[in-house]
């Protein structure tokens, strides 16, 4: 996706500032991603780290993790920061492990510039990466109730907006049990919703 690399490394100073560190994340998502981590065994892949301020945060809870990101501002910030975190220059549509490698997946609005007709390419890496049962959270923008999917002007790039049923198809398809869905709106600010999901295991439980 080489627009949107070019458009977040062309804006990375600006994002780094306002969204860049776990003092701009909101409550409800920071007790989300920590309920979550608390639940996952084995090595953990911070999908579209960004800044690399959630890669930190897991770490710093205790977790074996490691960012990765295609836009190189934000893994140079992220190194300088977090010097102690292994960040590598990677692409979630083809990622950089083995199959059924990791015991769980972070991709905190990762995926909101994937089409409908890309979802699936990222979500299918997530499912191949995780061995089965490992665990998936992914956050994402809202759509309004029955609408499906949405594009809309991003302050990037065009990103896209998911009704939850939507989604959780989406996920289901490429491998996953979903678990949990979780919805959070407020004033001034645009919807969005998380998905918590398991790899299925062979025997589809």
């Amino acid at each position: 996706m080489p627009d949107v690399t070019d458009a977040y490394a062309r804006r990375a100073e600006e994002y780094t500032e306002l969204l860049g560190s776990m003092a701009a994340v909101h409550a409800s998502d920071l007790a989300l991603v920590d309920e979550w981590a608390r639940s996952v065994a084995g090595r953990v892949l911070d999908a579209g780290c960004g800044p690399g301020h959630w890669t930190a945060h897991l770490a710093d809870r205790g977790l074996d993790v490691r960012g990765i990101d295609l836009v190189e501002p934000f893994l140079d910030h992220a190194r300088r920061a977090h010097p102690q975190v292994r960040f590598d220059r990677a692409s979630i549509d083809r990622i950089d492990e083995d199959d059924a490698a990791l015991g769980g997946v972070l991709s905190w609005f990762s995926t909101i510039h994937h089409s409908p007709s890309r979802i699936g390419v990222p979500l299918a890496e997530f499912a191949r990466v995780l061995r089965p049962g490992g665990s998936l959270v992914l956050g994402y923008f809202d759509a309004p109730d029955g609408t499906g999917v949405e594009e809309f002007d991003h302050a990037v790039v065009e990103a896209y907006r998911w009704s939850p049923e939507r989604m959780r198809g989406e996920v289901e398809r490429a491998g996953f049990e979903v678990v949990e869905t979780h919805r959070r709106s407020g004033r001034g600010q645009r919807p969005v919703a998380a998905v918590v999901a398991l790899r299925a295991t062979p025997d589809g439980r």
